[in-house]
């Protein structure tokens, strides 16, 4: 992933986006052969100077400063995760060369973790990586995602069930929303880790392969996923509406854990009850679940 050919895309993707009433550039209307702004009015907007903007969208952020990040992030009315990953941008381009790509590694996951996730017993939770692959779960979160876990060899991931597999349609509610979601995760991603081998690996195999992953990653769209609500149609139990919250495993650089829990009394709260049910008799054993190393507490500072 080249980070000059992302940040043009990205910042020109962005720019399409905005009209000059949203600008508040009504004046400036009338017959326009771009989409959205042109460059010299988001050059106004921030305060610089044609030709700079016009280096920058050409993907050039190197040696760029905050301030002028600050201030193109605001003319172009980026959201908290579009500024985020403006800044990610920047800060791989600043780096020089100096990161190489990262081969792709087998991650661990510390035993706190895996003990964490046994002693949520009402809840499917699981542990995942930028790039989606499922490292843990607990046995309701195997459970939940046990359509997933058809693959050969590996952790199951993700994006590639949900793009590769004909029965994602049926396990996602709103199948477009999920698929929305689940690329502006990866693209955020690359914009952080731009030299990690194995998402490279996962973006060429998913454009490849899905034209339904192809036009959304082309869409440049990023998303900060921590709270919400999901509808899932198990094949066991049916539906699943569920709440969930995400947490960066602070001490996993990378790591986040990810609980859905079901609102008390409703009929998902009866639901998972069933689905743990059919768990403890289907996989009654946690260590199924793990892909990623499960180091004891011992192995690490």
């Amino acid at each position: 992933m080249d980070n000059r050919t992302e940040t043009r895309d990205f910042l020109s993707t962005r720019r399409a986006k905005i009209t000059p009433e949203q600008a508040g550039l009504a004046a400036y209307g009338g017959n326009r052969r771009v989409l959205g702004l042109r460059r010299g009015e988001v050059a106004m907007l921030a305060g610089v100077s044609v030709e700079y903007y016009t280096r920058l969208e050409r993907g050039n952020l190197s040696g760029v400063s905050d301030s002028v990040l600050e201030s193109l992030a605001s003319a172009l009315q980026l959201d908290d995760a579009e500024r985020a990953h403006l800044f990610d941008l920047a800060r791989a381009a600043n780096d020089g060369g100096r990161l190489r790509r990262r081969p792709v590694r087998k991650q661990s996951i510390r035993q706190s973790v895996q003990l964490t996730l046994d002693a949520i017993t009402h809840s499917p939770a699981f542990v995942r990586n930028g790039r989606l692959d499922i490292l843990a779960t607990n046995a309701l979160g195997r459970a939940l995602y046990a359509d997933s876990y058809d693959v050969p060899s590996g952790p199951p991931n993700l994006a590639r069930f949900l793009f590769l597999d004909s029965r994602s349609h049926d396990f996602y509610a709103d199948w477009e929303r999920a698929a929305n979601d689940t690329v502006a995760i990866m693209r955020t991603e690359a914009g952080r880790n731009p030299y990690d081998r194995g998402l490279s690996d996962l973006v060429g195999e998913l454009s490849t392969r899905s034209e339904e992953f192809r036009v959304r990653w082309a869409s440049h769209n990023v998303r900060q996923h921590y709270t919400g609500k999901k509808h899932f149609r198990h094949p066991i139990v049916g539906d699943l509406h569920v709440l969930y919250e995400a947490f960066e495993l602070s001490a996993d650089d990378g790591l986040t854990m990810t609980i859905y829990n079901a609102e008390p009394g409703t009929g998902t709260e009866d639901a998972l009850r069933l689905l743990a049910s059919w768990a403890a008799t289907t996989h009654p054993a946690s260590q199924e679940s793990g892909f990623g190393e499960v180091l004891p507490k011992t192995n690490r500072n």
